[in-house]
């Protein structure tokens, strides 16, 4: 009999490449994908790509803060609990798992409603609010930081770590220095900002270029529309808006990482054995959650970390110089831990809820 599972998840592709990693050992398992997210959130494009059937249904942001539009949004999550319940009825799916967003609130409600298991995860240390109006209707909730456990409902929480893409597991460094440009005659130094680029930090990396390309050849991942034309022929300094088949080369180039501490990227790190130097986004900017990531990778030995306010052409061209002096240390607390690509953790606890 064949089994069905829907994904949901989105809002940010950090909602979304979790749920990627998972289709090709879903589909080895025999199930049947569907995926329910945003009307025309990123998500759509993402997994439309991965033709996955795909449906939309409405979503509303619900904030911490006082704004009209949690009134307004309101409608909308009831109608698209409403909307999930209806496809959810069609579909009769064994299972959904939901990796977090607005969009996947509804879902696991009406999924609760329906009384269809439902498994979260939780990419941050501390949850978020979307996942926490979801504990009630989730038989399991996984986590990628041993501190989350504290925050997780008794007997629900699991730290899995997050799934990683298959592939990037398998890259070329040979590959990825003929794509990048460089000999390899020098250790090379990645910056990875994520999908939009990170300013601070390519402003930074920028300023201490002169410093540090007699120690490392850079390549730089500095988001769409960040790119530097005046720098555009700087010896061993080469820069990508963002890279998407070769990522996996890129990073098996790569000797060290200077990067942001989104979820993502740190369970990458961590599976690539990536020492990094991170800057994680500052709490004036966000709910504070990078620093704690990056402060607990920092503790478990797997990175250094320099928060932005502090983040100096000095202090960085110093904290790169170190943690490539250091980086077998790093390498070698990584090996050590027990977390690592959570797809197996993941797919086999999918199955395991399913045939009970």
């Amino acid at each position: 009999m064949e089994k069905r599972i829907i994904l949901t998840g989105g809002g940010t592709a950090g909602h979304v490449t979790p749920n990627i990693a998972l289709l090709p050992g879903l589909k080895e398992r025999g199930y049947d994908i569907r995926y329910i997210g945003s009307y025309e959130g990123m998500e759509k494009a993402l997994i439309e790509a991965e033709n996955i059937p795909y449906d939309g249904i409405a979503t509303g942001k619900l904030r911490r803060y006082l704004s009209f539009k949690n009134i307004t949004d309101v409608g909308n999550v009831i109608k698209g609990f409403s909307e999930a319940k209806k496809l959810l009825k069609k579909y009769k799916p064994d299972i959904v798992f939901s990796k977090g967003g607005f969009v996947s609130v509804p879902v696991v409600r009406a999924a609760k409603a329906l009384d269809i298991p439902v498994i979260i995860h939780e990419s941050d240390m501390t949850p978020g609010l979307a996942n926490k109006l979801c504990y009630g209707a989730c038989v399991k909730a996984c986590c990628n930081f041993p501190e989350t456990l504290q925050y997780l409902p008794e007997g629900k929480g699991v730290l899995t770590g997050s799934p990683i893409r298959k592939e990037l597991l398998s890259g070329s460094r040979e590959e990825g220095l003929k794509f990048i440009g460089f000999d390899g005659q020098k250790p090379v130094l990645m910056m990875i900002g994520g999908s939009l680029g990170a300013q601070h930090l390519n402003a930074a990396l920028r300023e201490a270029l002169d410093d540090l390309l007699p120690m490392f050849d850079i390549v730089h991942l500095c988001g769409r529309g960040n790119l530097d034309e005046t720098l555009t022929d700087k010896p061993g300094y080469v820069q990508f808006e963002y890279v998407s088949a070769e990522l996996k080369d890129v990073y098996a180039a790569a000797d060290i990482l200077f990067s942001r501490a989104g979820a993502n990227v740190l369970c990458e790190i961590l599976a690539l054995r990536k020492p990094a130097l991170l800057t994680p986004l500052s709490k004036l900017a966000s709910r504070g959650d990078q620093i704690l990531n990056a402060r607990s990778f920092e503790k478990q030995g797997f990175s250094m970390c320099i928060e932005e306010e502090d983040l100096t052409k000095e202090a960085l061209v110093e904290g790169l110089k170190k943690l490539y002096e250091d980086r077998d240390v790093y390498i070698k607390a990584m090996e050590e831990s027990s977390l690592g690509n959570g797809v197996d953790v993941i797919l086999n606890m999918i199955d395991e809820i399913v045939n009970k």
